[in-house]
């Protein structure tokens, strides 16, 4: 039985991310200690309102450094997968570190507003066992700001601008949509992130 762990790093969206591990018959923990997170098969840090706020959360907690050199598969979800690069310029506040690049605010443009909010079409970048079978597929989006497009980035969304829909280095990895909300592309790409062929 795969241990799955959410950590409680203060967002709205937690109930609704354990929920969606509930339909996939995975009981996921909602966790705020180190050992918890150390011991899991896989860890999951979702995020909703500003960088500032969740990493604040995630200092308070005496996480950061945990997150940092965790050797356990890591899913970073909307704030979250943000929080996985080196900065935001979102409250110009330091992320996590474990990506390079910077988060910056959407654009938008004509006929585009921000915050970026629906469902848009997600374009795979490069082959993973992360976005295994959603290239083309639509996913839930909330958000004003995003990550860049780089070597890193598995697919890529569209907001008057390209931006990293989802990321992927090693046992790193990260979505910008919300999975838990993104009924069977969500399941399908939960359910890769648990599967055995992620770590191979």
């Amino acid at each position: 039985m795969t241990r799955v762990v959410i950590v409680d790093a203060g967002g709205a969206n937690t109930g609704s991310v354990r929920y969606a591990f509930e339909r996939l018959d995975i009981d996921a923990a909602l966790v705020t200690d180190a050992a918890s997170i150390r011991a899991a098969d896989r860890v999951i840090l979702p995020g909703v309102g500003t960088a500032a706020q969740v990493m604040a959360r995630l200092q308070q907690l005496d996480l950061v450094e945990v997150l940092r050199t965790l050797e356990r598969p890591l899913l970073g979800i909307c704030v979250g997968m943000q929080l996985l690069f080196e900065s935001s310029e979102e409250g110009e506040v330091a992320g996590l570190g474990l990506l390079p690049g910077r988060v910056s605010r959407l654009r938008g443009g004509p006929g585009l507003r921000v915050p970026h909010m629906g469902w848009s079409t997600l374009r795979a970048t490069r082959p993973d066992a992360l976005v295994e079978g959603v290239d083309g597929a639509q996913a839930y989006f909330v958000h004003s700001f995003a990550a860049p497009v780089t070597d890193d980035c598995v697919l890529a969304g569209d907001h008057g601008q390209a931006f990293a829909a989802a990321v992927r280095r090693g046992l790193i990895a990260g979505t910008q949509f919300h999975p838990e909300r993104s009924a069977a592309v969500g399941a399908r790409v939960l359910r890769n992130f648990l599967s055995p062929a992620f770590e191979a």
